[in-house]
């Protein structure tokens, strides 16, 4: 069980915020209605071999996600709760159980579904899931008398478990528990034990295991190479997870879902729709076409920069659309963060849809829909997860339009879709550009978005991006930018009084954006940042740095 000083609850699921997503399509209750391809439950293109995760609502599941796909190997999150014939449907070589912030013994505790015993297929069980494990099939769990929370040492006592095939005796280890297994289930023994926990890892002895530590953080340095070995040693996988497996069958599948058909693609200038563009028109060439709205809520030269990108080097149909001015009445008066990208959204709704009738007629829609996108926005496949903000490309538009959707990327995290942009020829400086929010600007301006306001903003935003790049330190951040705030305050600049804007800066370091960490630029390069916004962009007369993660705080401050 994954414990925080405050008491849980057993049905609260600790989730992180919304990534931003490449494309302007944005979600609302009544925008439903798009087929998607392909679906939750169906093994996508390059994937012969995967391990579905039960998420018990960890923190942590995504994680799992991740090291596992580190390993080439396909996975899945599913909810406690999901269908067993929707885990089943995606032919799993094993699974893994999340940890939780329930305790087993609770009633209406989460639980694991029984089939997946049924099956014979392999079981890691991680925290709560080894709690499940053990009550399930016939063990005791209680409150431990000693709780057990940071790095523990791991002494292993059983050297043939394949777990730790090529590791030492004893490993560094994070524990995050206050329960403890009194007595293992008939026929299971203990492999490894800390100091306050005797049976930290139990096995069966042949297919299931449990890990009372959480062997997918980063504090636990040898994790990979336990969820490694549970992969190739037990369940048999061997790594078909790769870029070039997932490019040749996903232009396969392409070719064969399209057939003659014509497809539209909203871009954005992010590696994400213009990955999902670059392998769409791998398979189908000129039945796709390409159209990149400016909305006015752009950095500066980016639109142009863009289009140039995009014609020169991904050599496509693109049809550019400059609707400066009819999204800034749209956002007149607004200040609700929600209500702004909402607004923004269904105005890219109504141009797209008008722009794609210019096109005759139309039958698919593909948009960069990425694994984080689906995951934090609690759509059905992920029901155990809590919504955060509205994901604006998962979920389709309104359903008066007949298209069916494409998303080759929908089961890819970033990682993975700049592996494959890499793959396809794609420019470096494409694939690894900072993730940008759909909304644009307009979610990192504070109030009412003008056209005064969004000046300021990119002369701050300009300078920013330039020092992080002249420090060399661009490719290490996840994203950097500056934030206008809608507070003022009193400033002195040659003699004279002011009253300026605040702007705010936000660098972050990450892999996903799920979690994400401040990063500590030298104070030299902040004082630079902000001596240059000062005294380059009018109307700003104080700067200040977020040094808050995430979570509690998200990336984006709208």
């Amino acid at each position: 069980m994954e414990q925080s000083t405050e008491k849980v609850n057993s049905h609260r699921v600790a989730t992180s915020d919304d990534i931003e997503v490449s494309t302007y399509l944005e979600i609302s209750k009544e925008m439903q209605g798009l087929q998607a391809a392909p679906k939750a439950g169906e093994i996508p293109h390059g994937a012969k071999e995967a391990v579905a995760i039960i998420d018990f609502g960890s923190q942590y599941s995504h994680l799992i996600a991740r090291r596992v796909r580190e390993c080439n190997v396909y996975c899945e999150i599913f909810s406690y709760d999901a269908p067993l014939s929707k885990i089943m449907a995606i032919h799993p070589r094993g699974f893994i159980l999340s940890g939780g912030p329930a305790s087993v013994y609770e009633k209406n505790a989460p639980l694991t579904p029984v089939g997946i015993y049924d099956s014979h297929l392999p079981v890691l069980g991680i925290c709560y899931g080894m709690q499940l494990i053990t009550l399930q099939l016939g063990g005791t769990v209680a409150p431990g008398s000693k709780h057990e929370y940071g790095q523990s040492i791991l002494h292993v006592s059983d050297d043939s478990s394949p777990l730790f095939y090529e590791l030492e005796d004893s490993l560094t280890v994070w524990m995050s528990h206050a329960d403890e297994i009194i007595d293992m289930p008939a026929g299971f023994r203990s492999s490894a034990y800390t100091e306050n926990s005797p049976n930290a890892v139990i096995t069966d002895g042949s297919k299931i295991f449990g890990l009372q530590f959480h062997p997918e953080v980063a504090h636990t340095p040898q994790g990979k190479q336990i969820i490694k070995n549970f992969l190739y040693r037990v369940c048999g996988c061997q790594g078909a997870w790769t870029p070039g497996n997932f490019i040749h069958e996903s232009i396969a599948a392409i070719k064969q879902q399209v057939g003659d058909g014509r497809v539209i693609c909203a871009l954005s200038g992010g590696v994400d729709s213009a990955v999902a563009a670059k392998l769409v028109h791998a398979a189908i060439g000129d039945q796709l076409t390409c159209i990149f709205v400016n909305n006015g809520l752009l950095r500066r030269e980016e639109p142009e920069r863009a289009l140039e990108t995009f014609r020169k080097n991904l050599k496509m149909n693109v049809v550019y659309v400059d609707a400066t001015d009819l999204f800034l009445d749209q956002l007149k008066g607004v200040i609700d963060p929600e209500q702004k990208r909402k607004s923004i959204g269904r105005e890219f709704i109504k141009l797209f849809e008008n722009e794609g009738k210019k096109l005759g007629k139309i039958d698919f829609l593909a948009q960069g829909t990425l694994y984080p996108d689906v995951i934090e926005s609690a759509t059905p496949e992920t029901k155990a997860a809590a919504k955060i903000k509205t994901h604006h490309n998962v979920g389709g538009l309104p359903s008066r339009m007949t298209l069916t959707l494409i998303e080759p990327l929908r089961y890819l995290f970033k990682d993975e879709v700049r592996e494959v942009g890499l793959e396809l020829g794609l420019p470096e400086d494409m694939v690894w550009r900072q993730p940008f929010p759909g909304p644009g600007l307009a979610i990192r301006i504070i109030g009412e978005v003008t056209r005064e306001r969004l000046d300021i903003l990119r002369g701050a935003d300009w300078i920013v991006m330039n020092e992080i790049k002249k420090a060399k330190l661009y490719r290490q951040m996840w994203q950097t930018f500056a934030i206008l705030t809608d507070v003022r305050s009193v400033g002195v600049m040659g003699d004279y009084r002011t009253y300026g804007y605040m702007v705010a800066l936000r660098a972050v370091t990450s892999q996903d954006a799920m979690t994400a960490d401040w990063a500590r630029l030298p104070y030299n390069l902040l004082a630079t940042i902000s001596n240059r916004i000062v005294n380059e962009v009018p109307g700003v007369n104080r700067v200040v740095y977020d040094i808050t993660s995430k979570p509690p705080s998200t990336i984006e401050w709208e």
